[in-house]
């Protein structure tokens, strides 16, 4: 996907490439060493080199297929390298934790960050289930040396692999639990992707695989909208970056997930119906999780369009998109401060996500359903007992005429989210 406009950080990896002629360097060597130092002369090396998933990354390393991996405290390796790990599919089935009744400092509707997440997660007893082990005990965490190894990894552009060398790279664990069987290393976000930056887990594995006896666990923990969603990992050979394999994946929940048809059928028998706002356009974002996560975000603090973008798996298109099908439901607004543009939510966006889960998402069912076209497709979905073809939901569409479509093909695009709502709202009852 090409970004609709640069970011800072596309602008500062530009002039870098034209300084030190990266591009050339890396056809002749197979990569090229930077250097924090080199970095920081256009911007801080912990904002131009911190990319958690592959849209983050800068526009000239996407163009070329290029990735970046630090390789020591202080340097950083680029060259065509496969470094991330796309999500398999995930579990349907939630399971459903008792959250104990005599903790009263965590309150199951306001998780607001990975660290509070895996202490719920510890508490509740979600971790002891995923990881099958006992007497689990919080042991590391926090920032450490990764000592010295090497390894193998993919290309981006072909079959051959590149060997790395890592000595004294700094790595950062969220979260250790250590039972009786098994030291699990636990990297956790509070953010919906696609995928994930497979160093986040493989540096941490490759230090403490040597450092005790015991089987090295790898889980990914996703928490958001009020669903802790694990991943465990492993690699078949440790010393190839990409042999990463998923062994298990479950979703839990602490508090009531049950909705079932006739909550529904009630919220859309009762709506009141609204006007497309005239100021936004007709949305086009398919993934209503993801409208739901950045609601999440925002709720810690007001971000700017290119905070958005950073913070989160979005491009700058991706980041204009999501933020308005935010502002057509009403969830998000959007103002100029200091020349910037920077979203918040609005009072009914904060108002929901204090909601316990049950009645969210039946707030938010009621904000879709509130705009008569995904009301109208619902209802056909309901009386066929099948999700209406892109032709049929044109032509509801159509009947309904959305403001600032006027072209076929548009609304053929349109629709694609229409689709994509609703077949959120039906995955509710699963």
């Amino acid at each position: 996907m090409t970004k609709s406009e640069p970011t800072k950080n596309d602008g500062a990896w530009e002039c870098l490439f034209e300084k030190y002629s990266i591009l050339k360097k890396i056809e002749q060597d197979g990569g090229y060493s930077i250097t924090a130092d080199q970095i920081r002369d256009f911007r801080e090396p912990r904002l131009m080199a911190k990319f958690d998933h592959r849209i983050n990354l800068p526009e000239i390393f996407s163009k070329n297929n290029l990735s970046i991996l630090p390789i020591t405290r202080g340097k950083y390796f680029i060259s065509h390298i496969n470094t991330y790990h796309t999500f398999e599919n995930p579990e349907k089935e939630i399971i459903h934790i008792d959250f104990p009744s005599h903790i009263q400092s965590i309150s199951p509707q306001n998780i607001p960050s990975e660290a509070i997440a895996l202490n719920c997660a510890f508490i509740t007893g979600i971790m002891e289930d995923f990881l099958e082990d006992s007497d689990l005990c919080p042991t590391v965490n926090g920032r450490m040396g990764a000592d010295s190894f090497s390894f193998e990894i993919s290309s981006a552009i072909g079959s051959k692999r590149t060997l790395i060398q890592v000595n004294n790279s700094q790595i950062e664990i969220d979260a250790a639990y250590e039972g009786v069987n098994y030291l699990s290393l636990i990297e956790a976000k509070c953010d919906i992707s696609d995928d994930f930056l497979v160093r986040q887990i493989y540096y941490p594995y490759r230090v403490w695989k040597d450092r005790v006896s015991k089987r090295i666990k790898l889980v990914y923990l996703v928490y958001s909208n009020s669903i802790f969603s694990l991943y465990e990992y492993c690699f078949d050979d440790p010393n190839y970056y990409n042999s990463l394999r998923l062994n298990k994946q479950k979703h839990y929940s602490i508090e009531n997930t049950d909705i079932e048809i006739n909550d529904i059928m009630q919220v859309s028998s009762a709506v009141s119906f609204v006007d497309d706002p005239f100021a936004v356009p007709f949305p086009q974002a398919n993934n209503f999780k993801r409208i739901i996560n950045l609601c999440e975000l925002l709720q810690k603090s007001d971000l700017t369009r290119e905070d958005v973008t950073s913070e989160y798996a979005f491009d700058i298109r991706q980041t204009n998109y999501y933020t308005d099908a935010g502002r057509y439901l009403g969830l998000i607004k959007k103002d100029s401060v200091n020349s910037k543009i920077t979203y918040s939510l609005t009072d009914y966006g904060r108002q929901i996500l204090k909601m316990q889960y049950k009645q969210r998402q039946l707030e938010y069912v009621r904000c879709i359903l509130s705009h008569r076209i995904f009301h109208e497709v619902l209802r056909a979905y309901f009386e066929t007992g099948e999700m209406p073809n892109k032709d049929s939901i044109v032509e509801i569409m159509k009947l309904y005429k959305p403001l600032n479509i006027k072209s076929e093909d548009t609304y053929r695009r349109r629709s694609s989210t229409i689709k994509g709502w609703i077949n959120w709202i039906i995955g509710l009852l699963y």
